[in-house]
């Protein structure tokens, strides 16, 4: 139990490094992988930096976005080793049998994690795989979650079968919305979209400015030569960061709606949820008014995690009796 608890902790710090990464453009702070200039840190001493930049002539160093990178890689193969642990746990503790195939699933998923993060440096911050790398980090997390919830099924967070049926398809529909939009969100932020409209509630003054839907959504885009800084052009931008803003709206009414139905089933958790949910939505209203500020887009991340967190328990925690 320790361990899960421990690995929720550690998979969240994780979720905020990697935006704390992506947000100073640092994904390319090490040009290679795992090490960085060959480096089990990094290069750091003028003669290391010297030798860094012979190597790589095309990347030279930039301490400021050497060590989030590393940083970020080291929590992360932290929590594989502490994930490869919990199932093994899982495999030999008759206590946690239960959890057995949310465990090895999860060893799976962290592992693909590991892989698409060399990718990210590989293919140079291709979207397609920014985002995915993204999504399997709260993929990760929310499998975690799912692990404490049922060993632990905590009361004050759980429904009874009733209020499940009462609730009926709002919480699926609601999962599969927050799923969406955090998928919206790290397209927009592979792709550097985020400032692409200046303005609230409206963008370049209009309520549905020109935007090339085409091509801010091409996925079938053509790998590299470097995608630091994006390569979109703006009306693409425009399109991807609109539909975020869409999507926060419909995410908005759907997860609102959910919340004012469980208000009224669990206070504590409908109530967790509205807040998380409204909070959500002023933070990024807030990167928007105030230009990205990297604290606010960090929490934004967070908050993210948590709003995914707080949907997930309503769908998937233990019915109580």
């Amino acid at each position: 139990m320790k361990l899960v608890v421990a690995g929720i902790f550690l998979a969240i710090v994780v979720v905020v490094l990697g935006a704390f990464t992506r947000l100073v453009d640092a994904g390319l702070g090490c040009p290679d992988w795992p090490g960085c200039y060959g480096h089990l840190l990094w290069p750091n001493e003028s003669e290391e930096i010297a030798r860094a930049e012979a190597a790589y002539p095309d990347a030279p160093v930039d301490l400021d976005k050497t060590w989030p990178e590393m940083v970020h890689r080291y929590f992360a193969g932290s929590l594989l080793l502490l994930v490869l642990v919990v199932t093994v746990v899982s495999f030999r503790d008759a206590e946690h049998r239960s959890v057995k195939p949310l465990a090895a699933s999860l060893l799976v998923l962290i592992i693909c994690q590991a892989a698409f993060g060399a990718w990210t440096v590989t293919l140079k911050l291709w979207p397609q795989v920014v985002t995915a790398h993204l999504l399997g980090g709260f993929a990760t997390l929310s499998l975690l979650w799912v692990i404490y919830l049922r060993l632990v099924a905590p009361p004050r967070l759980a429904l009874t079968r009733q209020q499940r049926a009462q609730i009926g398809w709002r919480a699926p529909l609601a999962l599969a919305v927050v799923i969406l939009q955090i998928a919206l969100g790290g397209w927009v932020t592979s792709n550097y979209a985020a400032l692409a409209c200046a303005d609230f509630p409206t963008c370049f003054g209009a309520y549905w400015p020109e935007m090339d839907l085409t091509a801010g959504f091409n996925v079938l885009q053509a790998v590299g030569p470097n995608y630091l800084g994006g390569v979109l052009e703006s009306e693409a931008r425009v399109a991807i960061h609109w539909m975020h803003r869409l999507g926060a709206l419909l995410t908005l009414l759907v997860v609102g709606i959910l919340g004012w139905h469980l208000i009224r089933q669990n206070r504590l958790l409908g109530g967790m949820l509205l807040l998380i949910l409204l909070a959500q939505i002023m933070l990024g209203i807030l990167n928007v008014v105030w230009s990205l500020p990297l604290a606010v887009a960090t929490l934004h991340n967070l908050c993210g995690a948590l709003l995914l967190l707080a949907v997930v328990t309503v769908n998937f925690a233990p019915p109580k009796s």
